[in-house]
């Protein structure tokens, strides 16, 4: 269950638009499945309309208004639960109890009779685009009697919910969690965000074409920006192409400076975040795409990309040095003022095949010597699937004109590094071979037919990545090796079957993680966090039930407007 909180200060406007078409008109008969009692005792579980969705708004909102309490960042506490769409649908007597379980867990009720409630409800209005069963929470942070929701850390405190609630529901656990792992994921406002932007760029090249009394864009009606607009709506994710390019750029360099160098040459902008008052301490990085005519760059952090592309975590894997320090600063600057490479360097150099060879024998005895690495080692196999995502996205960027096969199974390899806790360098796993793979397939040549070198190499990679598929399955990421490494490993291999035929290997068996026999597969135990959230929920509600009569709510009986009581000449409060 994947809950995703927001904040506003429009309770009207979050109503009408979950009981509205949706933006996609997915949304289908919006009905209630849960509420404090008195919105339940009005609407109960009939299809909602308009006039509904602003009753219920102002029902919700009423304390606020009443006692006029200002909440920072805004009132309105909105969350979605969903489940994947391969889980199938609950029904609503099931997402009603999972609503109130949340409620508690957020400690938005009545905490057991020591608060005053929230007003909330929960709508479900079908099935998402993307054919999730989800519901709807509203919340208003205002309580009962005028005092605010505590919403600290609420963010974690929802994921945590999620976790407890379930292993209540006996719903799909959520494997990253287990694996201490997570991918950021992509938000559909980001899409239309760079499509808006294409679109008016592309808008305003084209106006002078259409004669002297051509609207600007800002003119132009709603319904005509909107076309425009998802005329430039693409397939492609924001970001997506953008991780590949860096992480390629990463995996092939050998120090910091060279990494910088080669996102220039992939035609990234670039620009270094510096420690405060300091023009010679680089501590993050920014990188866009560069834009086309009258667009603006989006920038985004390595931090954003991916957990494994952030500055610290890539400087585990490079040399360390005062000379490459200095060098690298020397690069970051030149990269911001756009000015051209301070001192080119392995960057440009070709492998021949010859040296492709040599480094398939030395990235063969790397794969064998992980075979003595446990599978319960997360940290090394994630270095692993790192370095290996990182050598197929150098690949992928210099033979493939649009992302295909190579890029795909980067992507599935790179969530396995997308870790919590850095990770042990590659001189520290023994890996560093990988990075030499790295190298020679970032200098491969597009629109050729393969050399008997990458095939090589594509071999050792296919095996490196059955390796992680078998680590993932031990630590019981059932969906993610059946799904995203399964099929990475069928890419390759198509990948493979298409290259010459490398010579038979000379070292070991490449027997990766076979030998090791089966791994205990037990559910894992939950954390302590999770498991006093479940405790909490399963020993139900104490507190009384809720009257379906609206409580009568009066600006004086607030305890925020309560005078604080003063200490009298005996030392007691009065």
């Amino acid at each position: 269950m994947m809950p995703n909180v927001v904040r506003g200060d429009r309770m009207s406007g979050l109503m009408t638009y979950l009981t509205g078409p949706g933006r996609s008109n997915e949304h289908t008969e919006p009905h209630l499945v849960a509420g404090d009692p008195a919105l339940m005792a009005w609407h109960d579980d009939a299809e909602l309309g308009r006039d509904a969705a602003l009753s219920i708004a102002r029902h919700l909102d009423k304390p606020r208004a009443v006692f006029g309490v200002e909440v920072p960042g805004g009132h309105v506490w909105h969350c979605s639960l969903s489940l994947r769409a391969d889980e199938g649908q609950l029904a609503d007597e099931q997402w009603g109890a999972i609503a109130n379980d949340f409620i508690t867990a957020m400690e938005f009720d009545d905490n057991e009779g020591t608060k005053a409630p929230c007003r909330w409800v929960a709508v479900r209005h079908g099935v998402s685009s993307n054919g999730n069963d989800h519901i709807h929470i509203a919340v208003n942070l205002v309580r009962e009697d005028g005092t605010k929701a505590s919403i600290h850390n609420d963010f974690h405190r929802a994921q945590v919910a999620a976790r407890a609630l379930e292993v209540k529901y006996g719903l799909e656990q959520l494997e990253s969690v287990r694996a201490e792992r997570s991918t950021r994921g992509y938000d559909p406002a980001e899409r239309e965000a760079q499509a808006r932007s294409r679109a008016r760029a592309k808008y305003e090249r084209t106006r002078p074409q259409l004669g002297d009394d051509a609207l600007r864009w800002e003119h132009l009606t709603g319904p005509d920006r909107q076309a425009r607009i998802s005329a430039e709506l693409r397939t492609d994710q924001p970001r997506y192409l953008l991780a590949l390019k860096v992480r390629g750029c990463a995996g092939a360099s050998r120090s910091e400076a060279e990494f910088v160098r080669r996102m220039r040459r992939e035609g990234l902008l670039v620009r270094p975040r510096y420690a405060d008052g300091r023009t010679d301490v680089v501590t993050g990085y920014s990188v866009a795409e560069r834009p086309t005519a009258g667009e603006r760059p989006i920038w985004y952090g390595g931090g954003h990309l991916g957990r494994d592309l952030t500055l610290p975590r890539l400087r585990d894997g490079w040399e360390d040095t005062p000379q490459g320090a200095t060098a690298a600063v020397a690069e970051w600057n030149a990269a911001k003022r756009g000015r051209r490479v301070v001192a080119p360097g392995r960057e440009r150099l070709e492998p021949t095949n010859d040296q492709a060879l040599r480094h398939s024998e030395r990235l063969a005895r790397t794969v064998d010597e992980l075979a003595r690495v446990p599978l319960d080692d997360r940290e090394t196999w994630a270095t692993v699937a790192r370095q290996t995502a990182g050598a197929l996205a150098a690949w992928s960027n210099a033979v493939e004109e649009t992302p295909g096969d190579i890029a795909a199974a980067a992507e599935a390899l790179s969530r396995s590094a997308q870790t919590y806790r850095r990770t042990p360098p590659p001189a520290k796993a023994g890996t560093i071979a990988i990075s030499g793979a790295a190298l020679f397939l970032a200098s491969a040549v597009r629109g050729g037919q393969g050399t008997v070198g990458e095939a090589a190499l594509v071999r050792e990679m296919l095996t490196l990545t059955v390796a992680v598929m078998k680590v993932a399955e031990a630590a019981r990421q059932d969906r993610y090796a059946r799904t995203a490494l399964a099929d990475a490993r069928d890419r390759l291999e198509r990948v493979h079957a298409a290259l010459p035929t490398p010579p038979a290997r000379s070292v070991g068996q490449a027997a990766v993680v076979e030998e090791q026999g089966s791994v205990a597969t037990e559910a894992p135990a939950l954390d302590a966090e999770t498991r006093a959230m479940l405790d909490r929920l399963n020993a139900g509600r104490s507190g009384t039930p809720g009257s379906p009569v609206p409580r009568e709510l009066r600006p004086d009986d607030s305890p925020a407007r309560r005078p604080a009581p003063r200490p009298g000449r005996d030392g007691t409060e009065r």
